[in-house]
Parts: C-alpha cells; sequence; structure tokens
C-alpha cells in the first residue's frame, strides 16, 4: 500500500487495471475505480463525503505527474501515470478482446454520444453499450432510478463515469452494485478530450509530464485556481516524508 496525505494509492499500470477488471467480471464483482491527482487529494482533505468515496474504490489511481513525483519523494518508488484520457482509450481498445460492452455516462450535451462515435470509428468492432447524458442539476430520486434502470437495461461490462472530480467519485460510491457493471471509471476531462471538445496535450507534452501546463494554457479560466493546489500539495508530501523519516527514527531500538 501506498499512502499519500493520507489516501491509499494503486501505484499500477493499465495491464494491472485491465487484469483487475477482468478479475473482477470472472467473479461476478462489481466495483468502481478512481483517479486522483493533487487537487483531489486536497479536495478530499476538504470533504469528508469525497473522502470517503475515494477510500472506498477497490482501485486508486495516480492521475498526473504530480502523485508520480510524490510516490518518489516518500519512497514508493516509480508510480504509474494512468491519467482518466489514457486508461479510457487503452481499455476501450484493449477491451475488444475480452468482448467488454462500454457505457458513456456524462459530459455536455451531446459529448457522450461524440465520444461513442470517435471510439467506434477508431476502435472496429467496439462494443458501446449505450451513453446518457444527465442534466447538470442534481436528478429527483426517481429521475436517478429511471437512469440507473436504463444503464442496467443496456448490460455494461464497463460504466465510464464523466460527471467532474467530487461529483462522479461521490456517484460511483453511492452507485457500485445499483449499477449491474463490472466496473465504474471515473474519468472526468477524459470525456472531453476524446470527443474533440477540448484539444488532448500531444503525446510528447504527456510523456515529459507538462500536460498541466498544457490544459493551463487552454482554459486558464477553469483549471487556474486548481492548480494552485500544487505548491500546497508538494509542502504537505514533504511534511509527511520528514514525520515518516523522524517516525523510523524514534522506532529504531536504543544502544
Amino acid at each position: 500500500m501506498s499512502e499519500i496525505l493520507g489516501l491509499r494509492f494503486d501505484l499500477v499500470a493499465v495491464d494491472d487495471v485491465l487484469a483487475a477488471i477482468c478479475e473482477w467480471r470472472v467473479h461476478c464483482r462489481s466495483d468502481y475505480a478512481v483517479l486522483a491527482n493533487p487537487h483531489s487529494v486536497l479536495s478530499a482533505r476538504r470533504d469528508p463525503e469525497f473522502h470517503n468515496a475515494i477510500t472506498q474504490a477497490r482501485l486508486t489511481l495516480p492521475d498526473g505527474v504530480g502523485i508520480s513525483i510524490a510516490a518518489r519523494i516518500l519512497g514508493y518508488g516509480r508510480a504509474h501515470r494512468v491519467g482518466g484520457p489514457t486508461i479510457m482509450r487503452e481499455l476501450v481498445d484493449r477491451g475488444r478482446a475480452h468482448g467488454f460492452r462500454h457505457f458513456f455516462y456524462g459530459g455536455g450535451p451531446g459529448v457522450a454520444d461524440r465520444v461513442a462515435e470517435q471510439f467506434a470509428i477508431t476502435y472496429p468492432g467496439l462494443e458501446v453499450a449505450g451513453v446518457y447524458c444527465p442534466p447538470f442539476r442534481s436528478l429527483t430520486a426517481d429521475e436517478d432510478q429511471q437512469a440507473v434502470e436504463f444503464i442496467n437495461s443496456t448490460r455494461p461490462d464497463l460504466v465510464w463515469v464523466g460527471l467532474g472530480t467530487g461529483k462522479q467519485e461521490k456517484w460511483m460510491a453511492s452507485h457500485v452494485g445499483r449499477i449491474q457493471a463490472t466496473a465504474l471509471l471515473g474519468v472526468g476531462a477524459a470525456f472531453d478530450f476524446h470527443s474533440g471538445n477540448v484539444p488532448w496535450a500531444p503525446e510528447w507534452i504527456r510523456r515529459s509530464g507538462l500536460e498541466w501546463a498544457y490544459r493551463l494554457i487552454h482554459e486558464p479560466r477553469r483549471l487556474w485556481r486548481r492548480n494552485l493546489d500544487s505548491p500546497i500539495f508538494l509542502a504537505a508530501v514533504i511534511a509527511q516524508r520528514i514525520g515518516m523519516v523522524f517516525g523510523r527514527i524514534a522506532e529504531r531500538p536504543l544502544p
């Protein structure tokens, strides 16, 4: 287990995520996975419901370079970066060999439809179970039940959830088990990237760990406040590392 500021992280690669989902499917389990970045970690410290939604997830995956840096600082070694857009693309592609049926839940008006259309073109043989774009307001109990029944009627294996950080994790935590699917995966902005609604950083920028800067340039009004969390997160991680070091020193037996 790798603990970063009170949250457990699974520092695994996409292959491991695919293997886990296949295992859940074999054993008829239903679970969910979240992807957390520094902003998510700090938001969870401020919001107990959000924190609980993350801690209850079967998998908590490192989203972005910030978590990778934190893992190295804390001595956990290399953390694979499995950002939402990447894991979505990879599991849609590789899932064809397993016959996965995909449901796309979230995004703005028409976004989920465009995601499904783009993936169907890019990955022939993809099985799209269905799409649903909920309104931005909270659903009534009846509306929510109707949405659950509709999703279940399509017999999905993977339900991709793009409701935005915080909201999507809480939705998955309250719907796991009600949704009859192997895995719910919260991928946030991946819907916008794969629909073409927002430009995705070129691969060389993503590999260099500078995707955050690319996104900030393209969406400054939406992301500038979120990026203020980065230095706060780094300072807190360093403080955790110092605490770990002094804790080990305190635990050493006296000569």
